[in-house]
C-alpha cells in the first residue's frame, strides 16, 4: 500500500512537471507571435535577470512549505536587508566582504527565530511569520521610509556581469537550485524535511528530531532571502524598505505551481525552478503586451488556486 501509494505521489508530481512545462513552451511561442521582440536574446538576457529575485526566494519557501509551513516575513526581510546593505556600504564602502556575510547570517537568524518560535510556542507559522514580517517592516521604516544609501561599483557590477550573454547570477542560481535539489534528494538531512514533512509523528517515532528540521527550513528561508536581497542591493544600488512587498505573494505562487503540495512532504526544487520559470515568462510576455501589473496580481491568485486544487484533488478522492 505505502509502495502504490508513493507511486501515486510521482505520478502527481511528474504530471505537474509536464503541465508547468507545457504552458512554459506555450508562453514562449505565444510570446514570438505576439511581439518581434520577445524571443530576441535581448529580452532573454532580462528574463534571465528577473529569474534572480523570484527564485531565491521561492527557493527557501519551497523547504518551508515541503515543512507543511510558509513564511510570510520573506517580503519584508528581503526589504530591511536591502536597507542594511545599502546603509552599511554608504558608511563603509569598502567593507564589502563583511556586509554581505553579515546580511547572510542576520537572515539565516531571523529566520531560525521563525522556526524556533513555531516550535516552542506552538503557534502556527502563518501567524509567527505574519508577526514577525510586521515587526521587521516596521522597524525597518522607522530608519528609512525612501530608497538610499549606495553601494560602490564592483558591487554594483555583479549584478549586470556575463559569461557570454548569459549573467553570471543566473548561472549562480541554477547552480544553488541544482545544489539544494542534490542535498534534498541525497543526503538523509534533506530526505528528513520530506518525512517530517509529511508524517511528523511517524517521523519522531524513527528519531528524526523534526523540531530542528522545523528550525532548519526556516533559516535556509531566511538564507535564501538574504540571497534576493543581495542581488537587488547590487542591481538597484540603493535600500528600499518596500521593495520586496510583493515578494511573499510571488514566492508562494512558483511553489505550489510546481507541485509542492502545501500539507507538505511532496514536491521539490525542479518543480519550483519550473514555476519560477513560468511565472517570470508569464509576467514578462504580460509587459510586452502592455498588461497592467493590477490584472497580473489577479491572474497570479488565480493561478495559486488552480495549482492548489489540482495538487489536493488525489486526496480529495
Amino acid at each position: 500500500m505505502t509502495a502504490l501509494i508513493m507511486d501515486l505521489r510521482r505520478n502527481r508530481l511528474l504530471a505537474s512537471y509536464v503541465i508547468v512545462g507545457t504552458l512554459f513552451l506555450i508562453l514562449v511561442i505565444a510570446g514570438g507571435l505576439l511581439s518581434d521582440r520577445f524571443l530576441t536574446w535581448r529580452n532573454f538576457s532580462n528574463l534571465f535577470q528577473q529569474l534572480i529575485v523570484l527564485g531565491m526566494v521561492s527557493l527557501g519557501q519551497t523547504f518551508v512549505v515541503l515543512m507543511g509551513g510558509i513564511d510570510l516575513a520573506v517580503g519584508a526581510l528581503v526589504g530591511a536587508l536591502t536597507v542594511f546593505l545599502a546603509s552599511f556600504l554608504e558608511w563603509r564602502p569598502d567593507m564589502l566582504w563583511l556586509a554581505i556575510p553579515l546580511s547572510a547570517i542576520i537572515a539565516t537568524a531571523i529566520g531560525a527565530l521563525n522556526g524556533l518560535m513555531i516550535v516552542v510556542l506552538r503557534v502556527h507559522a502563518l501567524i509567527v511569520t505574519l508577526g514577525m514580517g510586521s515587526i521587521i517592516f516596521g522597524a525597518t521604516l522607522m530608519y528609512r521610509r525612501e530608497p538610499g544609501g549606495s553601494v560602490p561599483n564592483a558591487f554594483a557590477d555583479f549584478a549586470y556581469a556575463n559569461v557570454g550573454n548569459i549573467p553570471i547570477s543566473a548561472i549562480v542560481l541554477v547552480a544553488i537550485f541544482a545544489l539544494a535539489g542534490l542535498w534534498l534528494q541525497r543526503t538523509r538531512s534533506g530526505r528528513d524535511i520530506y518525512f517530517a514533512g509529511g508524517d511528523p509523528e511517524a517521523a519522531r517515532l524513527n528519531g528524526v528530531h523534526v523540531n530542528k528540521v522545523i528550525i532548519l527550513a526556516y533559516a535556509i528561508s531566511g538564507l535564501c532571502a538574504a540571497g534576493a536581497a543581495i542581488f537587488l542591493t547590487a542591481r538597484t544600488g540603493v535600500g528600499d524598505p518596500r521593495i520586496g512587498a510583493a515578494l511573499t505573494l510571488q514566492s508562494i505562487t512558483p511553489v505550489v505551481v510546481g507541485g509542492t503540495i502545501l500539507a507538505g512532504g511532496r514536491g521539490g526544487v525542479l518543480g519550483t525552478f519550473l514555476g519560477v520559470l513560468l511565472v517570470t515568462t508569464l509576467n514578462n510576455l504580460l509587459n510586452f503586451v502592455n498588461v497592467s501589473s493590477y490584472y497580473q496580481w489577479v491572474i497570479q491568485g488565480l493561478i495559486i488556486i488552480i495549482a492548489v486544487a489540482f495538487n489536493t484533488s488525489g486526496k480529495r478522492r
